[in-house]
């Protein structure tokens, strides 16, 4: 039976967690829905944000039949999980605690970096996540990253500079604080987009987790009868058998525009949604 997998952001940025369920789930049929009218959930309160998300999981699992639902959202996954798994009677998973999980596989010394937004950040729940799992985690907000990727300026010097801004500051820090930190977490959707930049960046031996990537790994586990693994060879084409539907609240040009950028392949035609206020 072809699962139904829901997936969910406040704009397009989670297209990059798609992208790697399209590689390890190719034969699923997806819905994502970006709540485009509403972004940035960063500057809303956690009681309004939960408000959002919680309607846009209806959404997704009321009237697209969702049997399981990705929140490709930091901020959401961050300040409303527990709302959204209120609000639907299906699996939720949400880009943390995956990403935390990757962290704490790949780390020998125990020491993590993240970078995020500052919402993100501000919430502490990779540091949290990562805690739970023994691990000492330093916190970076990197707020001219989200605006360089949406430009298209994944390959730019100017952007290869300002990456080596944040982690060099991010590094004294570190060091300051005494901490040998061996994992560097990419804790925003937007930030795969700019994963080579950051593998050339960081230090010899520090480990790149990618969260989108840690997400999709964690989402496979719930159905091990359709999973692919991308590394054991060439993987499916998500091709015309593979239903994608992507809805939006507002902007549905710009996503079309820039979504491709962030999927890896068209979006198709966006349908407009009204989730009211």
């Amino acid at each position: 039976m072809t699962p139904a997998i829901g997936v969910f952001d406040s704009g397009f940025g989670g297209l990059t967690v798609l992208r790697a369920l399209l590689e390890r789930l190719p034969g699923a049929r997806y819905s994502f829905l970006g709540d485009t009218a509403r972004l940035p959930y960063g500057s809303k309160s956690r009681r309004t944000i939960a408000r959002y998300a919680a309607q846009s999981a209806r959404f997704l699992v009321d009237e697209q039949g969702a049997e399981f639902l990705v929140i490709a959202c930091n901020t959401a996954s961050a300040l409303a999980l527990d709302a959204i798994q209120d609000a639907v009677s299906v699996p939720v998973l949400g880009v943390i605690e995956p990403g935390a999980e990757a962290a704490r596989a790949a780390s020998t010394s125990g020491d993590v970096l993240v970078i995020a937004t500052d919402a993100t950040v501000q919430s502490h729940a990779y540091a949290a996540a990562c805690r739970a799992r023994g691990l000492r985690a330093l916190e970076k907000a990197c707020p001219l990253l989200v605006p360089l990727v949406e430009e298209g300026w994944t390959g730019h010097p100017v952007t290869d500079e300002i990456v080596n801004i944040y982690l060099g500051e991010l590094r004294a820090e570190a060091a300051a604080r005494g901490m040998r930190a061996d994992t560097l977490v990419l804790g925003c959707t937007h930030y795969p987009l700019l994963r080579e930049v950051f593998e050339r960046s960081v230090r010899p031996g520090v480990k790149v987790i990618d969260s989108a990537e840690s997400t999709a790994q964690a989402a496979a586990r719930f159905f091990p009868g359709e999973t692919h693994d991308p590394g054991a060879g060439h993987a499916p084409e998500a091709g015309p058998a593979t239903e994608i539907r992507c809805f939006a609240t507002d902007s549905v040009e710009k996503f079309e525009r820039l979504g491709s950028r962030f999927l890896g392949r068209s979006v198709g035609a966006v349908e407009l949604i009204d989730l009211g206020g």
